[in-house]
């Protein structure tokens, strides 16, 4: 069963700088892609770290500030120049819909493929997406206009059985099923064999969730909790805890007792301010009062192993 990956494609603030382009992620979980904000030039950090756009089907934006999605109608109509006839499905505020359109139409665009718009909700948490393996969830952010962060989260999976029981006790398949969630079986001579011995647990459901421009939310944790790896933007560090608020960004120290408040397993800070040339106090600022903080730098893909629950991290 595949690990989470998530690859850091962006994590600049407002301005791009020579290393940091602005927010974009490529996450794959549960066998599933999904592109996380689409801020400028994030089709070319796509060729750069080898993602085919073709596995791209669900792309979810934030909000409407520029650094989040004025990647998005280049990357349409680069697929729509190499002959995608699939659908896009995409994700965001309800003004997103008429601002891709305008643009494609002022642009004199007909993409070949269809877009599938899926609103957010400003105001609520709201499912935004279900197949028969995971789901993912929009919730309400606090920034100077609407945004919405999202969660991304693995349904159960059913227990594993066990072969050698299998041939043992000769279970007919269509008794399988059952057995995988959880019933016992009773065999030929009216024995009852418990679950626990026919089967084994399968992993526990992984779940990333995604909180960009933001002011600390402190009842975060009424949207979710345990998250195995949370992204959680940093813009300043505490000596700008006023310009934060000014701004309704986040410090990293703030980023950290959120990742406290909603009990993660591992923080990402990122949207670092272009003040900071030497990320290294965003880190150590977080890190005093969360220990599994690392930062979310371009190029890095964090590998989130589904056995032992350890963050990987391959620059």
């Amino acid at each position: 069963m595949q690990d989470l990956e998530l690859t850091i494609l962006g994590s600049s603030s407002a301005i791009p700088v020579g290393n940091r382009s602005p927010t974009a992620q490529f996450l794959t979980l549960s066998g599933r892609h999904f592109l996380i904000d689409c801020g400028e030039g994030t089709q070319v950090k796509l060729r750069q770290h080898n993602i085919g756009f073709g596995r791209i089907n669900h792309i979810f934006i934030s909000h409407l500030h520029g650094d989040h999605f004025y990647g998005l109608v280049p990357l349409l109509t680069s697929l729509h120049l190499l002959d995608r006839e699939k659908e896009m499905h995409l994700y965001g505020p309800e003004d997103l819909e008429q601002a891709v359109k305008a643009m494609l139409d002022l642009s004199g665009a007909r993409l070949r493929f269809p877009l599938i718009f899926h609103h957010t909700s400003p105001n609520s948490k709201k499912r935004i997406f279900e197949d028969e393996a995971l789901k993912v969830y929009s919730f309400p952010l606090k920034h100077s206009m609407p945004c919405c962060g999202f969660l991304f989260e693995e349904k159960p999976r059913p227990r594993n059985m066990r072969k050698d029981k299998l041939e043992e006790y000769n279970i007919p398949v269509a008794e399988i099923r059952s057995i995988k969630k959880g019933a016992n079986w009773e065999n030929e001579n009216g024995e009852e064999i418990a679950n626990e011995e026919l089967t084994t647990a399968a992993p526990d459901p992984l779940s990333y969730a995604f909180c960009t421009d933001t002011a600390p939310v402190k009842d975060l944790d009424q949207y979710f909790q345990n998250p195995d790896l949370l992204y959680h933007e940093a813009t300043f560090t505490e000596e700008l805890k006023k310009r934060a608020k000014q701004t309704q960004h986040s410090t990293a120290q703030q980023a950290a007792s959120i990742a406290h408040l909603v009990k993660a397993r591992h923080l990402l800070l990122g949207h670092f301010s272009v003040r900071f040339n030497d990320l290294t106090p965003l880190q150590e600022e977080a890190a005093a009062v969360f220990k599994n903080s690392y930062l979310a730098l371009e190029g890095h893909t964090f590998r989130l192993n589904r056995k032992s629950k350890e963050l990987e991290i391959n620059a």
